[in-house]
């Protein structure tokens, strides 16, 4: 039997909704994403083997997390969750998507925004948590024009330094020269609608950058808050909805500073389950929004 894209990505999300146990939603749970004006829009799902995912875990341990869990000991297939914010006049679109020239599995952001009645240009900001491809060359259409005209794009001062700098591409490894060569020519191309802001600052009214940096030197969480409570875009600090929380030790092949990722990954989760902060993680299942409780001596995620 043959399957087109879409049915390929909707069998994907499915099995991927179908086999990871969910805790129930309790009373503890966080505000929700819609009690913010938050919406989570897809750009599709990624594949990786595992050995490239977990290189540094061997394969034994790997292969038993997983299985216990109901998931592939072989691959693991994160999806793309977008965090969309209206507040008042602005939208605010967390990350870009891939576009069309990274992975067949992903680019669905233009038709997911179509389908959800939103025009690009009606797009007031797009604000990075970090430059890698399925974050930022969404930025770009197929015309090499910037798709969200008329947005304003903000990054923080360390990403932008690191993967605009002329010897990014060198230092990387083999397999992820093409991570900075895209991010460099995706960043140039709209250097001049970039705004670079610092850790800990107010990026945009009511919304906190977060220092999450580790998986990427400027990689940047965002605490949203409105009337007392909090609701955080985590991007890439948490990235597996099984791994990272039962397992936030374990430091992803992507990260590029394994010890300081896996630091600030164990302090945001510590965050999320004592402050009771509802959140949407970019790679978590679809969609991606909920909240974080302690169990079993780790944590657990709750969707909302």
């Amino acid at each position: 039997m043959n399957f087109n894209r879409r049915e390929m990505l909707g069998a994907t999300a499915f099995l991927a909704a179908a086999t990871i146990p969910a805790a129930r939603p309790s009373a503890a749970a966080g505000p929700t994403a819609e009690s913010f004006g938050i919406t989570s829009l897809s750009d599709g799902s990624l594949s990786f083997p595992v050995s490239f995912y977990l290189p540094s875990i061997a394969a034994e341990e790997s292969r038993s997390l997983l299985q216990a869990n109901g998931l592939s000991p072989d691959s693991v297939t994160p999806d793309c969750n977008l965090t969309l914010f209206r507040d008042g006049e602005r939208v605010i679109l967390f990350d870009a998507g891939a576009g069309s020239r990274f992975l067949d599995s992903v680019g669905l952001l233009p038709e997911t925004l179509e389908s959800a009645g939103i025009d690009p240009q009606d797009v007031t900001d797009i604000v990075f948590t970090h430059a890698h491809p399925d974050h930022l060359w969404g930025v770009l259409d197929d015309f090499d024009e910037p798709l969200f005209s008329n947005a304003t794009h903000h990054i923080s001062k360390a990403e932008w330094d690191f993967w605009i700098a002329d010897d990014t591409i060198d230092a990387m490894p083999d397999a992820q020269k093409s991570f900075a060569a895209g991010a460099k020519r995706n960043l140039e191309a709209i250097e001049d609608r970039v705004e670079r802001f610092d850790f800990e600052t107010e990026v945009l009214p009511g919304i906190f950058a977060l220092d999450t940096s580790g998986h990427t030197p400027g990689h940047t969480s965002f605490e949203i808050r409105r009337d007392g409570q909090g609701f955080v875009v985590i991007g890439d600090a948490i990235a597996h909805p099984v791994i990272s929380f039962q397992k936030p030790e374990w430091s992803l092949g992507t990260d590029q500073d394994p010890e300081k990722a896996v630091n600030g990954r164990k302090s945001l989760l510590q965050r999320l389950a004592d402050e009771k902060l509802g959140c949407l993680g970019y790679h978590l299942v679809k969609p991606g929004t909920g909240s974080v409780e302690r169990h079993a001596g780790a944590f657990r995620f709750v969707p909302s």
